[in-house]
């Protein structure tokens, strides 16, 4: 497995638009002005994405709370993304970084080119488009939602919110 170098905090994320099961394309700048939460997972159907995106659609109160957006991210191609959604009641969009292939992810420093997925990374992005916090998750341990909480909570703290 190829080792992944997430943008760090204080690093300005990067901007990208990718087709979204909203019928539209979506990225940072569609919640510019709000905390964004960006979730790079392998694949969907795969158990452990399964339940880490069931878990955040579960959480998305909190996530609210803090006016955040939350963006999931795959290489998955768009029809996958729409009968997943659909399938598992993900009321979130799913983006399709599927060409080409990782090129956000790439972007975003967590594309495995051996594996041909993303890493299963999280990213906050504060509303002025700045990483606020990244992490990188091993692919078969569900990272759960309390990094990104706390990353949301620091952005309030500090004053970083919309």
């Amino acid at each position: 497995m190829e080792d992944t170098a997430p943008l760090p905090p204080g690093t300005a994320a990067p901007d990208f638009e990718l087709p979204s099961t909203l019928d539209k394309p979506m990225g940072p700048s569609s919640c510019r002005g709000r905390p964004l939460i960006l979730v790079f997972y392998p694949a969907d159907w795969s158990p452990v994405c399964t339940d880490q995106l069931a878990l955040y659609q579960e959480v998305m109160p909190e996530f609210e709370r803090h006016d955040a957006g939350l963006l999931g991210i795959s290489v998955d191609g768009i029809w996958s993304h729409l009968a997943f959604a659909r399938e598992r009641n993900l009321h979130f969009p799913l983006l399709a970084d599927f060409e080409p292939k990782g090129e956000v992810s790439r972007l975003y420093g967590v594309y495995r080119p051996d594996e041909g997925t993303s890493a299963r990374a999280l990213f906050v992005i504060d509303p002025t488009g700045i990483v606020g916090w990244s992490y990188v998750s091993p692919d078969e341990v569900n990272p759960g939602a309390d990094g990104i909480l706390r990353a949301l909570e620091d952005l309030a703290r500090e004053g970083v919110t919309s």
